[in-house]
């Protein structure tokens, strides 16, 4: 018997994203969104990517959690509705559904797949907690249906997933964040800004998984517009900008390419790039001061030895 719902609140304009994509690659420089790097094959690398001794981000923030998880758990309260954003394979969640007791559990994200997945293998660890899934696009608004949630909210945000957005727009999310934490509160992972080359090699991993998945987004976009990219004509380039604070993932031509986009040819030159993702890095002070612009007034944070990544509790 079915544990657990799904709710799909994905509303797609399938004409106006396609219009995006078409006009992003046609630019002077090209770009591409980071969400078609998450098909069926993305997001499996993604997990792997999470696994690699260079990627330090996953296991820093888990280490965080462990080593603080009685403080963490009594900023955050007991009962009410836990939402995960992002929740993929919901597996940062599991930890902390024990400790918080929600009443719901509310794992959003755009591949209902994937949640479906994993809210049926979670649902019998689980029997006192209601088990819901929202299928939606977060990253153009956060838009989570009222009957959805209790009185009192935490929304749970893990994997510096923020960095994702320019500054601009992550004051933006957290200001629709703050509309839904009600008696609640936000709990979020930051990775921080640190040496140059242990960033690199997060975003450039020796086994080349990062450059497998930032290369899946050219297969993933042949098979949503029709492109004719080839991938092997194409190198990964992962590095920190310092002047920015950001990495930058790019797709660099290996030789000079033609690529057939909407009927016409573009040509990118040997060496060009396009750029996919951006990850931006924040000091302590950086982040706080963006959660009280956003209208938090109680934070806390949470680091390891090294502060090489921080857990913000606010409210």
């Amino acid at each position: 018997m079915t544990r657990h719902r799904i709710v799909n609140r994905l509303q797609i304009d399938h004409d106006t994203e396609i219009v995006r994509l078409i006009a992003g690659l046609r630019a002077q420089p090209a770009t591409i969104e980071p969400k078609y790097f998450y098909d069926e094959l993305g997001c499996t690398l993604y997990a792997a990517i999470c696994q690699l001794d260079e990627y330090y981000p996953t296991r820093t923030e888990r280490a965080i959690f462990q080593q603080y998880r009685q403080e963490i758990a009594e900023a955050i309260g007991a009962g009410g509705t836990f939402v995960d954003l992002g929740a993929g394979d919901c597996c940062k969640a599991q930890g902390w559904l024990p400790i918080v007791a929600p009443d719901r559990y509310l794992a959003v994200d755009i591949a209902g797949p994937s949640l479906d997945t994993a809210l049926t293998a979670m649902a019998d660890d689980f029997p006192e907690i209601d088990m819901v899934g929202l299928v939606t696009d977060f990253s153009r608004q956060l838009d989570i249906p009222a009957e959805l949630l209790t009185e009192r909210v935490t929304l749970f945000y893990p994997g510096s997933s923020i960095g994702n957005f320019t500054p601009e727009e992550a004051v933006r999310f957290l200001k629709e964040m703050r509309r839904y934490t009600r008696d609640g509160g936000l709990l979020i992972g930051v990775d921080a800004k640190k040496d140059k080359a242990r960033l690199d090699a997060a975003y450039a991993d020796a086994l080349g998984v990062t450059a497998a998945f930032n290369l899946n987004a050219l297969r993933h976009i042949n098979r949503v517009i029709g492109t004719d990219f080839v991938e092997s004509g194409w190198r990964h380039v992962g590095a920190y900008n310092e002047a920015a604070g950001r990495i930058e993932m790019h797709l660099q031509a290996a030789g000079r390419q033609t690529v057939n986009i909407a009927g016409l040819p573009r040509e990118f030159a040997d060496g060009e790039r396009i750029h996919s993702e951006s990850s931006y890095k924040y000091s302590r002070n950086e982040f706080e001061s963006m959660l009280r612009e956003a209208g938090f007034t109680r934070i806390s944070v949470w680091s390891n030895t090294e502060q090489a990544f921080w857990v913000f509790h606010a409210s």
